[in-house]
């Protein structure tokens, strides 16, 4: 866990580093939020990074060893396995976030008196961690339970995959040690992450003296999510097109060609007409399991006094262990990721939701409001909403391949779809074994997976609530007018304020 932080913070850094050096240098407006390599990385599926690393460092090129647990040496390869896509995904959400830090007042005065931009970028870091820190919190806890498939392919005795072999076999006491253990540490993360945000925020939450932490800009419209969405649906239509089920011994693990475009696979089945009928049901529960989980995510997130213990509660439950759950009540069947995912899904969201409530309730804006009379419901339908909602939508659109990953994961542990059912997880539990000999069996459904993740990081940047985005671009407007007109000075910024 603490290898996948250290790797998880690199990362973050590394996704957020473009727009830090860019706002602290007032270069920022107008220009397209980079996030297609982030994308690419939040996409890869943990247990496939697994793999690929295990079998191409450890064993191919000899570099770190790829099985056991004896020491440091043996910790690189599944902290890179865990730590990659968990940073891009921490970036990604801190990138949303620090371009509404960077036009606040505070950030104009400190550009306007000549403040280093390295002093303004590392307070403009300190402004929106605190609103990610929660979310930091369920990373500790899912790396360390969560971390079931990159345990079994490391052979590692983790936490997560003892909890999921002694549920397996039924050994109680075990499973009530291994529940318990993941219980305290999820308690003691949030209380962590909770504190150090009131830490890091300061007395502003007390006093109302905080802005409201929203891009001031809408980002530039390009055409990156047309071509990815294209993409993706040519991929399905010509998949669709193909019979997923036909065998032909005689043309096993062929190397793609014009007559099979992404190879066969074990059995010599199509591997394009399988990713493409697997994208019916993969991206349809997908879908829905995100619209479940935003919507109550964001209930949720609205009333934190309820939510908080529950949050930390399902926080422990890895979606492993969650599927073991569902498949002992339901059974074991396709339907059986979509309640387990579903049922975990909602808590990042609400977190991110409290968080950003938190911050936004200490507004200036919303104190002077308040005491020009506007009651409750005023107030969350024009101030809050429309201030929480949007961020968090896009943090749902980013999570939505991250939903999908969790469902294949449950699918590559046999916890899902069954042969020989084209579920995206269960191929890349079948192709697994033959990833040295035939590669594009397993990176042919990583890639759509990675696909979609561009697809849903470029869209997730349009989201904004109606009134609020014409508002912005009219304010963005007068902005670049006035930048036009006269030269930013000390004088200025303070007749302005």
């Amino acid at each position: 866990m603490a290898g996948a932080l250290a790797v998880a913070v690199v990362t973050a850094g590394a996704v957020c580093a473009r727009t830090l050096r860019l706002g602290a240098r007032r270069q920022l407006v107008g220009r397209p939020s980079s996030g297609t390599g982030s994308a690419l990385l939040s996409t890869l599926p943990d247990f496939l990074t697994a793999s690929v690393l295990a079998a191409v460092v450890g064993v191919q090129l000899g570099w770190l060893p790829a099985l056991g647990w004896y020491g440091p040496r043996w910790m690189v390869l599944p902290a890179l396995s865990l730590g990659l896509p968990a940073g891009a995904l921490l970036g990604r959400l801190l990138d949303d976030m620090l371009p509404g830090a960077f036009a606040e007042p505070w950030a104009l005065a400190a550009a306007a008196r000549g403040v280093p931009a390295r002093s303004v970028a590392r307070q403009a870091l300190r402004r929106c961690v605190p609103g990610l820190l929660p979310n930091l919190g369920l990373f500790v806890v899912g790396l360390t339970g969560g971390a079931v498939a990159v345990e079994q392919v490391f052979d590692i005795p983790g936490l997560g995959r003892l909890t999921l072999q002694a549920a397996v076999a039924q050994d109680l006491p075990v499973l009530q040690a291994g529940t318990l253990a993941l219980l305290l540490l999820a308690a003691a993360a949030g209380g962590l992450a909770r504190l150090a945000a009131r830490m890091l925020v300061g007395p502003a939450l007390r006093d109302g003296a905080l802005s409201s932490l929203h891009r001031p800009t809408p980002s530039r419209p390009t055409t990156l999510p047309l071509l990815y969405g294209g993409l993706l649906l040519g991929v399905i239509a010509f998949g669709l097109a193909r019979d997923p089920l036909e065998l032909d011994t005689t043309a096993r693990l062929r190397s793609p060609s014009w007559a099979h475009p992404f190879g066969t696979d074990a059995l010599g089945r199509d591997v394009l007409a399988r990713v493409g009928h697997g994208a019916l049901e993969t991206l349809a529960l997908a879908v829905a399991v995100s619209a479940a989980a935003l919507v109550i995510g964001v209930v949720l997130g609205l009333l934190p006094r309820f939510s908080g213990p529950l949050l930390d509660t399902v926080n422990a439950v890895p979606p492993v262990l969650a599927g073991l759950l569902v498949a002992g009540i339901a059974g074991s069947g396709a339907s059986t990721p979509a309640l387990a995912v579903a049922a975990v899904a909602w808590a990042p969201l609400s977190a991110h939701t409290s968080a950003l409530l938190q911050q936004e309730r200490a507004t200036t804006h919303l104190t002077a409001t308040r005491g020009l009379g506007a009651g409750p419901l005023h107030l969350l339908r024009h101030e809050l909403l429309p201030a929480v909602l949007p961020p968090v939508a896009r943090h749902a659109l980013l999570r939505l391949p991250g939903v999908a990953l969790a469902l294949a994961a449950l699918g590559f542990l046999g916890l899902g779809a069954q042969p020989p059912s084209p579920e995206w997880g269960l191929l890349l539990s079948e192709n697994q074994p033959y990833a040295e000999r035939a590669p594009w069996a397993v990176l042919a459904p990583a890639a759509v997976l990675a696909l979609l993740g561009a697809l849903a990081v470029t869209a997730g940047g349009g989201v904004r609530w109606p009134g609020r985005a014409v508002r912005c671009e009219t304010r963005a407007r007068h902005e670049q007018r006035s930048k036009q007109r006269e030269p930013v000075t000390a004088s200025t910024v303070g007749e302005t304020s």
